[in-house]
């Protein structure tokens, strides 16, 4: 199959929606499928080049993602022209695939992560108006028809289903995970602890972005509450500073000083990808305190590494968590101290391991996009 994906952000851009299509894609080429990506063009990256099978071509939009919506169109509307499937995500790229989908009369996918309409003001630390641009912005691409939605967890499928897309249109494939990457026999734990100086405490992490949806302000008001119980105690944060959420990490490092736990906490710079899987197996325990998740990547890394994690019992989290954990309830700081306080003391849930296989995530989205073929055959 001929297959073009239409993406605002693509590697060497790294975040867990990438991380998703690197390897849908690759895997695709692997097997045979000529795959094409258009994406918007970081600063110091090729117009065009081929990574492992996958064609990509980046397109100009003078350093900003938001005018891909509009600079990416002349390029989607040349390929689409031979593509049998044009694959999207939310956002930017959504409305020129849905558009050269229309104008070529292809299939166009449109793959979900979550659904925040209502709730920009409360997940995401912005004005009144742009909460309510972001949220319009949103709800238009809902207007639009798509031939398949595909959320990334039973959770997020249901929030498609709960904004009225049709029942027969929606389903869900989990994200695939790279086992490999995240197998705890290739690392040690020691050596991150060791040049970090914290060989000798307990240590419970977090990792991701400052934004409000992710919790960490509740983890960080817990922190007094954990030190009290675990004398030798230490929260290490990795988190992003990418410009975006510049004003949130300023507001976290201030909330830090104020609460007087600069002892007590590690603040540490994004690490690579290649690399987080070291830092990872240094902890005793990752503390996931999201308000809102799709997946949630980080609850299911921690768990394929065998590391306890404590994480909120909200959206798509119960559903990936699995091996040594407890939920809690979202917004709760004594909630979350509590149970990282359990899990130094060895009581937690325990379950058989889940996986989400790459290969799995690879063959459920070839059987949408050959149910998709059949019907415009059909047609």
């Amino acid at each position: 199959m001929k297959l073009l994906f239409i993406i605002e952000n693509y590697i060497p851009h790294i975040g867990g929606v990438e991380i998703v299509f690197k390897n849908l894609c690759e895997g695709l080429a692997k097997l045979g499928h000529e795959v094409s990506i258009i994406t918007h063009r970081l600063k110091g990256t090729k117009r065009f080049e081929t990574i492992n099978g996958v064609k990509v071509y980046r397109i100009n939009c003078f350093h900003s993602r938001y005018w891909f919506t509009f600079f990416s169109i002349p390029k989607a509307l040349k390929l689409a022209k031979d593509a049998d499937i044009i694959h999207t995500t939310t956002f930017n790229g959504a409305f020129p695939a849905w558009l050269v989908s229309k104008l070529r009369k292809k299939p166009c996918i449109l793959t979900v992560h979550e659904v925040w309409l209502g709730k920009w003001k409360d997940l995401v630390e912005v004005g009144r108006l742009n909460a309510f641009m972001h949220n319009l912005l949103e709800r238009l691409i809902y207007l639009l028809n798509f031939d398949k939605y595909i959320g990334v967890s039973k959770s997020t499928e249901k929030q498609l289903l709960d904004i009225g897309k049709p029942k027969n249109k929606v389903s869900y494939i989990y994200n695939g995970m790279d086992y490999e990457h995240w197998n705890p026999k290739r690392y040690n734990r020691n050596i991150v602890r060791k040049n970090l100086g914290i060989e000798n405490k307990f240590v419970y992490m977090f990792t991701g972005r400052p934004g409000v949806s992710k919790g960490l302000e509740y983890l960080l008001k817990a922190v007094q509450i954990i030190s009290k119980e675990i004398k030798d105690s230490v929260l290490v944060a990795i988190v992003s500073k990418d410009k975006a959420y510049q004003k949130r990490y300023d507001y976290i490092k201030n909330m830090i000083k104020s609460l007087k736990i600069g002892d007590k906490v590690i603040l540490l710079d994004p690490i690579p990808y290649k690399d987080l899987p070291n830092y990872i197996i240094a902890a005793d325990c990752i503390v996931v305190p999201s308000l809102s998740e799709g997946f949630g990547f980080a609850a299911a890394e921690a768990c394929a590494m065998n590391i306890p994690v404590v994480t909120s019992d909200t959206t798509s989290l119960p559903e990936v968590v699995s091996g040594k954990y407890l939920l809690i309830k979202p917004k709760d700081e004594k909630a979350i101290a509590d149970a990282v306080v359990s899990i130094q003391r060895g009581k937690y849930n325990l379950s058989k391991l889940k996986r989400f296989e790459i290969e799995t995530n690879i063959e459920k989205y070839l059987n949408i996009y050959k149910s998709c073929s059949i019907k415009e055959d059909l047609g």
